[in-house]
């Protein structure tokens, strides 16, 4: 397109706008589905499948893992090979892994097919604003991205929701079937959609770079994930952790001496851009972990029907979106440095409430028992997400906004992804002993007990064997019940640390001079 004239004006790049956002839109509604609802359903998912929950954490974070590597990627691709066509491939690859993943016969299936769908939504997501940055002129760009950004905020919403009502039906393949329709009409949008790429790009992609950040996260994801079941001294289990660390380690060798890094070191040299980047690291982890992890306590362990679990976190979704748009307006008034202190504190202490709660009479109780700590958590976002990305962008020169945009995004994935690893590992032995510890007196034959320390395995999910009387099951379950509580307590708890960590990053580092 050009920006002359009269074109910008006509009605036909009017139509091609119009285009461009509805396909935008509409792909970035299916990552918020997939990964909103999926956390709802996930409980539903591992009875059907009568699966570990380690093989759960692999369904998440196996499409975690290749969105946090690859996402980089996916953005250079489109520079390089036009922005419409890789946008177009992502959302056709993500499609047909969605519909793998709605027919998995069994886990093992839908972990491979969610590992393809990472790689189309990191070859889909970054074409969002990168389009519409392409497509529409200056004086109307502003507008468009607030129209996207909004409709991001209404699927924060809704995505759980939609979530609630598939497992409410018991149906956990709607969650992937939904995909189908909007991508549909996503690619036939595209079609009024003209091609761009940026000119003078670097000719070589990173290659290297992608495939040491990806062997890294997925030795580290794997060891930690695996060291549950199989035992931490197991020589896979070993051998992926140290191939995970080693692999980070010359990922930041190879970076420092790329001539096209997907990940510039040098820009880690201003200190604003650091502490946001380890703010992020910490705050999102724990942001993740709780989403995870909250509805599995809900539905399983309190007992609330999934379409009203589904509302529960409704208040960090409104507070969210309430508060960004206040929040940008106030960091030239006050300073980014207030907010990237007191927002991801005030997360942390919601975190901490979050954890509280012991087993409680359900769904009537919830207003004194977990909406506080949702309504801080909501709140402490909501001040901390756009001094956040306002700061990112700034602390980077105006020709690097992108990339520097790019390295957050990714490492708020990449921070989801290994703290859902490592407090997998840490929830399960917390479980584990907890249910051990409450059922040492039973007198149940030692079959009864290797399959309690079996069901151990399921999480949130374990249920007591059939052989016992009916009041040692009630007992049993009881003693899951509590256990779990144990071991939510200790990611909630755990969550509020690193929301603490984040703040501190913000408070030492942000409005220092570079």
């Amino acid at each position: 397109m050009t920006s002359s004239g009269a074109v910008p004006a006509s009605a036909s790049s009017r139509i091609v706008e119009r285009f461009t956002l509805i396909a935008t839109i509409l792909a970035s509604s299916m990552a918020f589905i997939d990964g909103s609802a999926l956390t709802i359903v996930q409980a539903i998912m591992q009875r059907d499948f009568n699966a570990d929950y380690t093989l759960v954490a692999w369904v998440i974070n196996g499409y975690n893992l290749m969105l946090a590597a690859l996402i980089l990627v996916g953005g250079s691709l489109g520079d390089h090979y036009g922005r419409k066509r890789v946008f177009m491939v992502g959302i056709g690859v993500f499609t047909a892994a969605s519909l793998a993943c709605a027919l998995a016969p069994d886990v093992g299936f839908l972990i491979v097919a969610r590992i393809v769908q990472g790689i189309g939504g990191a070859l889909m997501i970054p074409g969002s604003l990168s389009l519409i940055s392409a497509v529409f002129p200056a004086e109307r760009r502003g507008a468009a991205i607030g129209i996207w950004s909004s409709a991001g905020a209404l699927m924060v919403i809704a995505a759980p929701i939609l979530g609630g009502l598939f497992a409410s039906a018991d149906n956990w393949r709607g969650v992937f079937y939904i995909n189908l329709p909007i991508a549909l009409i996503a690619l036939v949008a595209l079609t009024r959609v003209p091609e761009s790429r940026s000119q003078g790009m670097a000719k070589s992609l990173d290659i290297p770079g992608a495939l040491l950040v990806t062997l890294g996260l997925a030795g580290i994801t794997y060891g930690f994930t695996e060291a549950p079941v199989q035992g931490w001294s197991q020589p896979l289990v070993v051998a992926s952790l140290v191939v995970g660390v080693a692999a980070l380690i010359a990922f930041v060798w190879v970076e420092a001496r790329s001539p096209a890094p997907m990940m510039p070191l040098r820009l880690f040299r201003v200190p604003a851009f650091a502490g946001t980047n380890l703010l992020t690291l910490f705050l999102y982890a724990g942001l993740a972990l709780i989403g995870t992890f909250t509805p599995l306590n809900l539905i399983e362990i309190q007992r609330y029907p999934p379409e009203v679990a589904s509302l529960s976190l409704l208040p960090l979704a409104l507070s969210l979106i309430i508060l960004s748009s206040f929040m940008g307006g106030l960091v030239a008034r006050v300073g980014a440095r207030p907010l990237l202190t007191i927002g991801p504190a005030i997360a942390g202490v919601g975190m901490f409430l979050l954890g509280v709660p012991e087993v409680t009479g359900g769904a009537g109780e919830y207003w004194t028992t977990f909406f506080p700590g949702s309504l801080l958590l909501g709140i402490g976002m909501g001040i901390t997400v756009a001094p956040l990305t306002t700061t990112v962008m700034n602390s980077a020169p105006s020709e690097m906004s992108g990339t520097a945009s790019g390295i957050n995004n990714a490492v708020s994935r990449a921070a989801g992804v290994l703290a859902i690893a490592i407090f997998t590992a840490l929830a399960l032995a917390t479980f584990a002993g907890a249910v051990s510890s409450r059922t040492a007196d039973l007198a149940i034959s030692e079959d009864a007990q290797a399959q309690i320390s079996e069901e151990s395995a399921k999480l949130a999910n374990a249920r007591a064997p059939e052989s016992l009387s009916a009041d040692e099951q009630i007992v049993v379950n009881d003693a899951f019940r509590l256990s779990f509580v144990d071991s939510y307590r200790l990611i909630a708890w755990g969550s509020a640390a690193l929301a603490f960590l984040g703040a501190a990053m913000g408070w030492v580092f942000v409005g220092k001079k570079g």
